[in-house]
């Protein structure tokens, strides 16, 4: 009979633990207070997409898409667009207008670049068992030095909102081939028939090759892929824009409107204000 009382004695303890406990649970998720998501940051009045100041200007937005030197689609891409500070746009416009004069149209790779696109690139290049896309954009260039020689950093000027990367398109403009994730990968820096056909004019290069051929002048590159880098860049810094001499591709309008700043908002068409 003891036995039996300390038993049934045991269970009731149990019992009342076990309410005690669903009580104090419950009363916690009544008043513990639940976490407000932060909203995405948004770019300045004086950002634009450009598609607004010249919608002539074509768009081939490589970091919202698998085909980069990653391989996949860059953290902080929300939208194939291009955003720039205001000054940057209208200078490109006013390109853009004598490249179609001379029967060219301008096409953009990248603009602004949020530095959470900046981090991803660092934790990609960290990461040296991923070489995916080593075929197309870093054939000759080993990993690991990609710090040190500089294709990768912490910051970019991309982030300051005013640097963007682009070329020259043939008017009429061809059809743009689509890159299927998986597809036999072509060396960057191979003759232009034989590089990913991206309906570009032929700058001895493809975009974003990690090779010392995309220096802008470098004495290798003659002909017509020298008179067509020299064509780019000699129209964009008639209009403010100066190139950056190890990419081809690659300019920023000067003066820069925040030449210190690095922002990190979303590229999506909510970060800029209409």
């Amino acid at each position: 009979a003891t036995m039996a009382r300390e038993c049934c004695n045991e269970e009731m303890a149990n019992r009342f633990t076990q309410a005690a406990l669903a009580l104090v649970t419950a009363a916690a998720a009544v008043t513990a207070p639940v976490a407000s998501a932060q909203p995405q940051p948004t770019a300045p009045p004086d950002f634009v997409s450009l598609s607004d100041v010249d919608p002539s200007i074509l768009m081939d937005i490589r970091y919202d898409t698998p085909h980069n030197f990653t391989g996949d689609p860059v953290d902080g891409y929300h939208a194939p667009m291009c955003i720039l500070t205001r000054p940057a746009a209208e200078a490109l416009s006013r390109a853009q207008r004598e490249f179609l004069e001379q029967g060219y149209t301008l096409k953009v790779y990248d603009c602004y670049r949020p530095q959470r696109a900046v981090n991803d690139f660092v934790t990609w290049a960290n990461n040296l068992f991923d070489q995916r896309m080593k075929a197309e954009f870093y054939p000759r260039v080993d990993k690991t030095q990609l710090f040190a020689d500089g294709y990768i950093a912490e910051q970019s000027g991309h982030s300051r909102g005013s640097t963007v990367d682009l070329t020259l398109v043939a008017l009429p403009a061809a059809p743009e081939p689509t890159y299927v994730p998986g597809q036999p990968l072509v060396d960057c820096a191979a003759p232009a028939p034989d590089r990913f056909a991206d309906n570009t004019i032929d700058m001895g290069t493809g975009y974003d090759c990690f090779d010392t051929l995309a220096h802008t002048l470098d004495p290798r590159v003659q002909g017509d892929q020298l008179k067509n880098r020299l064509l780019l860049k000699d129209g964009l810094e008639k209009q403010g824009l100066q190139n950056y001499e190890n990419e081809w591709w690659h300019f920023t309008f000067k003066p820069e409107t925040y030449p210190e700043t690095y922002f990190d908002f979303p590229v999506d068409p909510s970060s800029v204000v209409r």
